[in-house]
């Protein structure tokens, strides 16, 4: 009888591994943003080696090998909501060809670049009326 529950013991626990596994593996390849216009991964050594447009990111990522970024699109001015989502920190903000790029740090993502002498991982862009956000930094337009 005791051979019975040890086995039965084992076989749960072979189990919940395995649930803890695939929870474990769905956490690493959700993406970091909600679905928008544009979604892309930036695969390879840097952030900005390989850009990847994709129309799922979840799938994408699960087959895609390392992922060093990724950013995406979406209509109307969300930097505020994506800003307080992400618990961000304000480092500096510059404006060019008629955006405005925040570059910030939070504590929910990790890694970053370093720029100007602080650690990036968040960079969020606005420009008429349309926002784009990447990590560790956005590589194209907005």
């Amino acid at each position: 009888m005791l051979r019975l529950y040890r086995a039965c013991i084992s076989f749960v626990s072979l189990i919940l591994i395995g649930v803890l596994a695939v929870f474990a593996l769905v956490l690493i390849h959700t993406p970091v943003f909600g679905q928008g216009e544009g979604y892309e991964l930036y695969a390879g050594a840097s952030s900005s080696a390989q850009i990847l447009p994709v129309s799922d990111p979840v799938l994408a990522k699960f087959f895609t090998g390392e992922v060093a970024g990724e950013s995406v699109r979406y209509a109307g001015d969300r930097a505020e909501e994506l800003i307080g989502r992400f618990r961000a920190k304000l480092l500096f903000t510059e404006e060019c060809c008629g955006a405005v790029n925040y570059y910030l740090f939070s504590p929910m993502l990790g890694g970053g670049v370093k720029l100007m002498g602080e650690t990036v991982n968040l960079h969020i862009a606005v420009r008429e009326g349309r926002t784009a956000v990447g990590t560790p930094l956005i590589f194209g337009g907005v």
